[in-house]
């Protein structure tokens, strides 16, 4: 070890507090030296931390302002000083606040510097565990899910470590004939007849379950007054490298099942008999024997089919519905396609049976089953799991698709039945799962299908629920505006709104927006407006996507154009200015084969110049096929037609493709207008994406103005036109024509 360096020796003392500085500059967290409550010096990762441009910026900040409120740090003075007075290290974890306001989670150290000192003041090491905090509340909720699962699942579930419980659910001690948590650390051995039989069992799992395989039996065991039970058993290791971390077991009861084994064993022992005792009179019996033996393929035929469709309806039952919707749902996996999983079960259906017997209930039970195959498409499978509870598993279906289909179900299940004579009406109750958003396999969906289902039965019953309460809520959402959507246009609640567009000159007189110079008006944006008379605005970045969705958007799109030019007519002839007209166009429009033809037609039938409207595109449609959109430009082009890209720079266009669009202005987002006057990395943008507009020839539009700095720096970094709150906000139609004839150069 080298001897300390002299304190008298100053490049000694100059090398060490360099290395000093270059270990603060690169820890991976951030230090601080508080004193009197403020921050004196700090290193750039806690700069970083919170926001500071540096560790200069940061010095001489209050650290007070550093926490949620000034409350929160005296809590967690009061808290920490008890130690620090001690000379001890005080270590918490604390809510903290960023320089933009952010909030974020912190772990804190602190010590004083001279424990008997306070005043001297104290270091700080900060670590952002913001991350971390939400993850482990991420795998709380994930927790909590699989408890709920494990608590109701009709299976029995045991957890075994060293052959001893560790944890069960009550299907598993209700299938031995346990009280809650009675097997609580029991040995394995207490559920099987003999020691020879738990020791067997042992014998036989160890390998399969070394190797990571699952473990898959059939055992006769017992129950806890000694009744044997056949159970089907599935396991596997939690860790194949290390078995001492125990085992999961999966146990069903069969006991039916190998009864039902045990009595064709039984007949078919009798039949040969029957057959060895008539061998003697084998000439006289030939035929009954033919007979017999077709009477036997007849029945195994019939015994196949109740092994896979249900008897009463003739629908798949459990095992063919297992077997198709885990086909399906490989096919989704591979082709990374939706499908959705709909449980339904019939309200109140035991009160059918109750009062007018079981015959009438299973005739409605059969003319359900005949809607719901009649409903669905050729690859979607329809099952009976048993009593009135069906399962649709269904392939290509997406969250809307599966709503739409609830709603049809809904309608079709809720119509009368007519059974002999009478005429019945039930509701249903249906729970949804989505793949892969809720599981991966089909027992995972179907559970969570099922708890959806008692979730709607549990919200009132005759409705329909998904396993996510988001999706259920965007699913309503989505479905009640699709249908209003539908008939806005016949009823009148469409409008439009003109938001005004100035021209920025260069020079001219002093104005009360900025530093001087004058704005004339130009034209307008027509923007959409939806207002509904139950719903009331709904907000066009709602409402356009579902349009886009269903079509919608191309008659809503014909008719916003249609309007908009027509208005621009109105005003000509009510003495307005000479003003173009920007229509807003959305990517569905723009692919659409006739949009040039289209807008050809109705510039000629509304004798409007062509040069008067203005076509925006956003740079998602431009360049989602750049080689078509240069083709659909180039006729809108030739037709007179102006073109701009609308909100520019939040998208990712190619300067090569840019180049070869026949646009003439880009419109610079809001988004980088906003904070002009406060973030240089917006200063910057704005500034190229002018630079870049003029070496193209193209002309630059600013939306979002709404301050005078805003507009005195866009003045002198050339852009060209304006349109904002601090001139107008889109205004209805009369509105906007006294607006124009009130000031048509405004003073700014």
């Amino acid at each position: 070890m080298s001897p300390a360096p002299d304190p008298s020796d100053t490049p000694a003392l100059s090398q060490v507090l360099r290395e000093l500085d270059v270990i603060l500059a690169n820890a991976g967290v951030g230090i601080v030296f508080v004193k009197s409550r403020m921050v004196v010096r700090c290193n750039q990762r806690y700069a970083e931390i919170f926001g500071f441009d540096s560790p200069e910026a940061a010095a001489g900040t209050p650290s007070a302002g550093l926490y949620e409120t000034e409350d929160a740090a005296r809590s967690l003075g009061a808290r920490a000083y008890p130690v620090l007075a001690t000379g001890e290290t005080f270590r918490g974890e604390q809510l903290m606040r960023r320089q933009n306001g952010e909030l974020f989670w912190a772990h804190l150290t602190g010590r004083l510097v001279h424990a008997d000192d306070p005043a001297a003041g104290s270091i700080w090491i900060v670590d952002d565990i913001h991350e971390r905090k939400l993850a482990d509340a991420a795998l709380y909720d994930l927790h909590a899910e699989q408890q709920l699962i494990f608590d109701h699942a009709m299976v029995g579930i045991v957890f075994l470590r060293g052959r001893r419980v560790t944890r069960c659910n009550r299907a598993f001690e209700q299938l031995f004939g346990y009280e809650p948590g009675e097997l609580d650390g029991q040995l394995s051995r207490v559920w099987y007849l003999s020691d020879e039989a738990w020791k067997a069992a042992g014998d036989q799992c160890y390998a399969p379950l070394a190797r990571g395989d699952a473990f898959h039996a059939e055992m006769l065991l017992g129950r806890k007054d000694g009744t044997p039970v056949w159970c089907e058993v599935r396991s596997k290791a939690i860790d194949r490298s290390d078995l001492s971390r125990g085992s999961i077991w999966i146990t069903q009861d069969i006991s039916a099942r190998k009864q039902a084994e045990l009595e064709l064993v039984q007949a078919k022992a009798q039949l040969e008999a029957l057959v060895a005792q008539r061998t003697e009179q084998l000439s006289q019996t030939v035929a009954a024997l033919e007979l017999k033996v077709a009477e036997q393929q007849a029945a195994e035929a019939r015994a196949q089919r109740l092994a896979m469709f249900d008897a009463l309806t003739g629908l798949p039952n459990r095992h063919l519905l297992a077997d198709r919707a885990s086909q399906a749902i490989d096919i989704a996996r591979r082709g990374d396609e939706p499908l959705a999983v709909l449980f339904l079960d019939l309200d109140h259906f035991k009160n059918v049976n109750d009062s007018l017997g079981h015959r009438i209930g299973d005739t409605l039970l059969t003319q359900l089953a005949a809607r719901l195959r009649g409903a669905v498409r050729e690859q979607d499978t329809v099952a009976r799991t048993g009593g009135d509870e069906f399962v649709l598993v269904l392939p290509l279906t997406d969250i809307a698709g599966a709503a739409h289909l609830a709603t049809k179900l809904m309608a079709l299940a809720s119509a009368p039945f007519q059974v002999d004579q009478q005429e019945l009406t039930v509701t249903p109750s249906m729970g949804i799962a989505m793949f892969p958003t809720d599981g991966d396999d089909f027992d995972m969906l179907f559970k969570c299908a099922d708890a959806a289902m008692y979730r709607a039965k549990k919200d009132g019953r005759n409705a329909y629920r998904f396993f996510t309460s988001e999706m259920q809520a965007q699913s309503a959402r989505a479905l009640q505006l699709e249908n209003a959507l539908r008939r806005a246009l016949e009823r009148d609640q469409l409008s439009l709104h003109y938001q005004p567009q100035f021209a920025l000159d260069a020079d001219g007189g002093d104005g009360g927006y900025g530093a001087g110079g004058a704005a004339r008006i130009l034209g307008a944006e027509a923007l959409l407006r939806w207002h509904h008379p139950e719903l009331g605005w709904v907000s066009p970045a709602e409402f356009i996507p579902i349009a886009e969705a269903t079509g919608l958007i191309l008659p809503i799109g014909e008719w916003v154009l249609r309007e908009a030019l027509s208005q621009l007519r109105r005003w000509d002839a009510a003495g307005l200015p000479e003003l173009t007209m920007a229509v807003n166009l959305s990517a569905v429009q723009f692919r659409h084969d006739d949009l040039p033809e289209l807008v050809a037609r109705v510039l000629g039938e509304l004798g409007m110049p062509a040069e008067r409207l203005e076509l925006e595109l956003t740079e998602g449609a431009a360049m989602d096929n750049p080689a078509v959109a240069i083709t659909v430009m180039n006729e809108l082009h030739a037709r007179g037609v102006r073109l701009s890209i609308d909100d520019f720079g939040t998208g990712y266009s190619s300067l090569s493709y840019l180049k070869k669009f026949r646009v003439g202005k880009l419109k610079i987002d809001q988004s980088f207008v906003r904070d002009l006057t406060e973030d240089a990395e917006d200063r910057a943008i704005v500034d190229a994406v002018i630079r870049m507009a003029g070496a193209l020839g193209l002309q630059t539009l600013a939306e979002g103005v709404e301050t005078a700095g805003q507009l005195d720096f866009l003045r002198r970094h050339g852009c060209e036109a304006v349109q904002g709150y601090l001139f107008s906000r889109p205004l209805p139609a009369a509105a906007f024509a006294e607006f124009v004839l009130n000031g048509q150069m405004v003073s700014v």
